[in-house]
C-alpha cells in the first residue's frame, strides 16, 4: 500500500467522529461534510509524519474550520430570525439507519441543535467540543484564543442554556410515540383541553418558516397558547407520517408526495416540553425521505 492509499485508510477511521463533530458545530448536514473533505484536503498537503495525535489533529483542524463558516454566516446574515432549524435527521420510525447512528449519538435532538444556534460561535465550540467529544479545555483554548479558565466559563454558560432550554427526551421511544399520537388526536378533533392535557405547562413551539418567510417563524410557549396554534395542526393530520425526527418520535407531513413540514417533539414524563416545526420551502425539498419507504 503507497503512503496515500495509507493515509486515507487512517483518515477514513476518523471520519465518523468528525462529521458527528461538524453535524454538531453546524446543524448542517451538507456543510458537515463540506468541513470533513476540506480535513481531508488538508492533512494530504500536509506533513502527516510530523503528527502524533492523528484524530486530536483533525478534530482541531474541522473545529476551527466550523467556527470559521458560524462567524461567516454571522457576518452573511442581514437580519437575524427568530429560529434557525438545524437539518433533521429524518428515519423510519422502526428505527434509525446505522449511518445515522453516529450522528444522533448523545441525544442530539432536534431541540437540542435549535438552542445551540442560540450560542456565540466560540461558545458552541466550547461546549460541543468539551461536553459532547470530552476534548480538554486547554486544547480547545487556542482555537478561540481564549484561556482555558475563560473557555471553561464559556462551556458552562452554554451547558447553562442548553438544560434550561432543551430538555432531554423521555428515552421511551413508545411513551413518546403515545403522546404525539394523542397530540394530533386532539387536534384532529378540536379538543383545545385534551390538548393542553398531552403538553408541559412551559411547552415551547418553535416553528422555522425560512429566510424569505421570515414572518412565519414562530416562537410561542405555555401550554394554552400552543394548544390554541396546535388546533391549527388538526387539518394536516391525514397528511402526518411517523417518523423518527433525529432520534425521538415526530411526524413529516405531505401530500401528493411533497413535504409541507418536519415536526419533532421532545416529550419527557409523557408530556410534549417542546415542538420544533421545519416549514421552509425550500430546505424542505431538498429532503431525503427514502427512509419512510422502506
Amino acid at each position: 500500500m503507497d503512503e496515500r492509499a495509507s493515509l486515507a485508510e487512517r483518515f477514513e477511521e476518523h471520519r465518523t467522529r468528525l462529521r458527528a463533530v461538524a453535524y454538531r458545530m453546524l446543524g448542517s448536514v451538507s456543510e458537515a461534510d463540506d468541513a470533513v473533505q476540506e480535513a481531508w484536503l488538508r492533512l494530504s498537503r500536509a506533513d502527516s509524519g510530523s503528527v502524533e495525535n492523528l484524530g486530536a489533529w483533525l478534530t482541531t483542524v474541522v473545529a476551527r474550520l466550523c467556527l470559521n463558516m458560524l462567524r461567516s454566516r454571522e457576518h452573511r446574515r442581514e437580519e437575524p430570525i427568530d429560529v434557525l432549524m438545524p437539518d433533521p435527521i429524518i428515519s423510519h420510525e422502526n428505527g434509525v439507519e446505522p449511518e445515522q447512528e453516529a450522528l444522533l449519538a448523545d441525544s442530539v435532538g432536534l431541540a437540542l441543535l435549535v438552542v445551540l444556534e442560540t450560542l456565540t460561535p466560540a461558545e458552541r465550540l466550547a461546549f460541543v467540543l468539551h461536553d459532547m467529544f470530552a476534548v480538554p479545555f486547554d486544547e480547545i483554548a487556542p482555537m478561540i484564543e481564549r484561556t482555558p479558565t475563560a473557555t471553561r466559563q464559556l462551556a458552562s454558560r452554554a451547558r447553562r442554556r442548553v438544560q434550561g432550554q432543551a430538555p432531554a427526551p423521555d428515552p421511551d421511544l413508545t411513551r413518546q410515540r403515545n403522546a404525539v399520537d394523542a397530540f394530533f388526536a386532539a387536534a384532529r378533533d378540536g379538543e383545545f383541553e385534551a390538548l393542553v392535557a398531552v403538553l408541559d405547562p412551559d411547552v415551547v413551539l418553535r416553528s422555522d418558516g425560512g429566510v424569505a418567510r421570515a414572518r412565519h417563524t414562530v416562537v410561542i410557549s405555555g401550554a394554552r397558547t400552543v394548544a390554541g396554534q396546535a388546533l391549527t395542526f388538526g387539518r394536516l393530520s391525514p397528511f402526518a407520517r411517523p417518523a423518527l425526527i433525529n432520534g425521538t418520535a415526530g411526524v413529516v407531513v405531505a401530500a401528493n408526495g411533497q413535504p409541507l413540514s418536519v415536526m419533532a417533539f421532545t416529550v419527557t414524563d409523557g408530556k410534549i416540553v417542546a415542538i420544533d416545526v421545519l416549514a421552509d420551502p425550500e430546505r424542505l425539498k431538498q429532503l431525503d425521505l427514502t427512509a419512510l419507504d422502506r
